[in-house]
């Protein structure tokens, strides 16, 4: 039954209208993971960047060679590595990725970073591939054909009530207690580092529920929100709005994923924050 399965979704997969483009993603996380074999976490030189983020030259050298891999004429690009081209926001296919999610905890020799690889259609997430490295971990799905999980089908969390859920929150956002509210809940809170790899754990069903109280970037969570959706999972911005990407300006609110049955709850959990958001708006 399990095989049957699995012929079935690769079956999707090679049939997708998204097929060359899962391909394309399929051999750039292929490429990155040969420049991750070269450097050694929390053991690696760091500069900062204007507002003292961190980056490094593995963060550089991915983005180049996602760009060789993914990119093709007619298409957009929007990187965190690279500086931005207007030009994107008159195509109707844009790639949008982050080399190297999570640097900081990269920096730190912490598991909870990742490549993250997102394709917007007319605005819309409809694919993505994201791998940690440290954890050996791939997640690559379309909107037509599903989400696999280390070359496994996949789906989200089927859960129907937030008690006993796992819920993984920023690790920044926690050590600034804007998570205290949540403490005393009936589900579990897991601080982790990387957005984009929290997603995709969302994606498939290693975590119930994930959601930003800060903004973000598109290339933070557009590959991830892609494999959600794609999964059959819910995905919102924090205005309970669906996530429409290749922005002239790429900064979101805030970003609410969970299993397709926890929507409602999960919306009620963060009603707070959404009329903070709603009137600053």
């Amino acid at each position: 039954m399990i095989r049957h399965s699995d012929d079935m979704i690769q079956e999707k997969m090679s049939s997708s209208s998204y097929s060359d483009i899962l391909h394309r993603i399929q051999r750039a996380l292929g490429a990155a993971r040969t420049v991750f074999a070269r450097f050694t976490p929390g053991a690696i030189e760091t500069e900062y960047k204007i507002g003292h983020d961190p980056v490094t030259e593995a963060d550089r050298a991915v983005d180049a060679l996602l760009r060789q891999n993914l990119l093709r004429d007619g298409e957009g690009w929007l990187s965190e590595e690279t500086a931005d081209n207007p030009s994107r926001l008159d195509k109707e296919r844009v790639w949008i990725v982050d080399p190297l999610d999570g640097t900081r905890e990269f920096v730190m020799g912490l598991p909870e970073f990742c490549v993250s690889i997102g394709y917007v259609e007319k605005g819309v997430p409809v694919a993505g591939g994201i791998y940690n490295p440290a954890t050996k971990e791939t997640f690559v799905g379309a909107v037509d054909a599903g989400v696999l999980y280390n070359g496994r089908p996949a789906r989200p969390s089927q859960r129907t009530t937030l008690d006993g859920a796992l819920i993984l929150a920023s690790r920044s956002e926690v050590k600034r207690e804007e998570w205290k509210q949540f403490e005393n809940g009936s589900f579990k809170v897991q601080a982790m580092g990387s957005v984009a790899y929290r997603l995709a754990l969302v994606s498939a069903g290693l975590a119930d529920v994930t959601f930003t109280l800060t903004p973000k970037n598109e290339w933070d969570v557009v590959a991830g929100a892609a494999l959600v959706k794609s999964a059959g999972g819910f995905v919102s911005t924090l205005e309970k709005t669906d996530l429409t990407a290749n922005r002239r300006d790429p900064l979101l609110s805030g970003l609410l994923a969970s299993g397709p049955f926890l929507k409602d709850q999960v919306l009620a959990l963060v009603e707070p924050h959404i009329r903070v958001a709603e009137s600053a708006r």
